[in-house]
């Protein structure tokens, strides 16, 4: 099991949203530089980044401090937030990102996220973040008709090989991943699955390895000590 902790940017600063509430944001930890380099001494394997502006916005705003992130990372990089276009996944690759997370692309602009799969596929990963089962998109702000389960599986189909699904309800609650969700997206689809949300505990990782899933995002259970980085490598 690999944990990936999470640096959620707004405006330069690591933060976790509740629910994905932009209203309901809580700084967390020191600088995103500081922090990094924290996570690494930890024994992180993957560090996952979120431009949260970027995700609301559309477009990527934290470039640079990105940037200056994967030049100091050790270990492979996920990026999300605002990738919508062609050139931003070409100046995130050149930055030295592995792993870039599309997602509100994915359902509304599916020729871009076709390109972006021939172009870079080994870095292309589809992010499903879904409130009631159904997929958001913009920073988590509007809610489709589309079915988490119908979108996965379409997203396979174009050739997707991993997706990181995120319950909204659980994110940043500390109560607990999506199990039941989790499993059943992991039965529906041969992609990898990266579980986002909720995870609380040491014991959290420990189910959802049970389920069959390899990779977890954790935010505000890292930032407060429950989940600890160290003895959890795969």
């Amino acid at each position: 099991m690999k944990i990936l902790p999470a640096i959620d940017l707004i405006d330069g600063k690591c933060v976790r949203l509740y629910q994905g509430d932009f209203s309901k944001t809580e700084q967390v930890g020191s600088d995103p530089i500081s922090q990094l380099k924290t996570f690494l001494a930890d024994g992180a394997e993957i560090v996952h980044i979120v431009d949260l502006d970027g995700a609301r916005s559309g477009e990527a705003r934290q470039y640079q401090l990105i940037e200056q992130l994967c030049e100091i990372a050790t270990v492979p990089v996920q990026v999300g937030g605002g990738i919508r276009d062609i050139e931003t996944i070409e100046k995130l690759v050149n930055a030295g990102a592995d792993r870039l997370v599309i997602g509100t692309a994915a359902l509304e602009d599916e020729e871009f996220l076709r390109e972006a799969l021939e172009r870079f596929g080994k870095h292309i990963v589809v992010g499903i973040d879904a409130k009631n089962e159904m997929v958001a998109t913009r920073g988590w702000e509007n809610v489709s008709e589309m079915h988490y389960i119908t979108f996965a599986e379409k997203m396979e189909a174009l050739g997707v090989q991993t997706i990181v699904f995120t319950d909204i309800s659980r994110d940043g609650t500390l109560t607990g991943p999506n199990l039941e969700q989790l499993q059943k997206l992991n039965d529906a689809v041969n992609c990898k699955i990266v579980a986002s949300g909720g995870v609380s505990s040491n014991e959290d990782i420990e189910a959802l390895d049970q389920i069959g899933i390899k990779e977890a995002i954790v935010g505000k259970a890292i930032y407060d000590g429950k989940v600890t980085l160290k003895g959890l490598k795969s």
